[in-house]
């Protein structure tokens, strides 16, 4: 499904990506795990097309997306990837509902049909008595489950996580983790999870360990 080929990423001196090679298959649960500095978090947002390799391609499905440019791929990332982060980013001045809209409008949907969309996703997650609740109205567990929501809106073909049960309490976390497989299996999705969590790693379909910017 994703195939990273010989990622080679530098900033400065300092090469922070060796050479990778990587395939994430199909509706499965990937923990990218390693010590700090392995270059897990440059390998994702490169998974991601947030950033580029200096040399190296990555696949999507057999599409090379390492020769778009950046309109083409700020469309295909809209489409085909869903995003969660350590700290939600949500916009403190919308609600559930509509932060969970945004990748849906940016995509050309009517409000009636992202609005549906995301109440639907809302109350799988268990939130349908939270959806006129802003974030500041909302706990952190409460939180990183809008920002999931918010990442599946489109129906992407992965999700890319970066520590997304870094900011939570334990009890969370397990909700988090435990919420990562019902999707999986709900939904057919892919899951890329950047993780410090030895739990989560062992529950994992698949471990990618990284050190020193390699694959051990």
């Amino acid at each position: 499904m994703i195939k990273a080929e010989s990622i080679v990423k530098s900033y400065g001196a300092l090469t922070v990506l060796k050479g990778i090679t990587v395939t994430i298959p199909e509706q499965k649960i990937v923990a990218i795990v390693g010590p700090s500095g392995a270059g897990k978090t440059t390998l994702l947002q490169i998974m991601g097309t947030l950033s580029k390799p200096d040399k190296g391609k990555v696949f999507y499905n057999g599409i090379d997306v390492t020769t778009m440019n950046d309109t083409q791929l700020a469309r295909f990332r809209n489409k085909h990837i869903g995003f969660v982060f350590q700290f939600h980013h949500l916009l403190p001045e919308f609600t559930a509902l509509e932060n969970v809209c945004m990748p849906a409008l940016i995509a050309g949907k009517s409000m009636t049909e992202a609005s549906k969309r995301a109440g639907e996703l809302l109350e799988f997650l268990g939130l349908s008595n939270r959806v006129n609740h802003k974030p500041s109205e909302l706990s952190g567990g409460e939180q990183q489950r809008v920002a999931v929501a918010r990442a599946l809106v489109n129906n992407p073909v992965v999700v890319l996580a970066d520590e997304p049960s870094g900011n939570l309490d334990s009890h969370n976390k397990e909700e988090l983790h435990k919420l990562f497989f019902r999707l999986r299996d709900a939904f057919g999705q892919t899951f890329v999870v950047v993780t410090h969590d030895k739990d989560l790693a062992r529950m994992a379909d698949l471990q990618v360990s990284l050190n020193d910017g390699q694959i051990v």
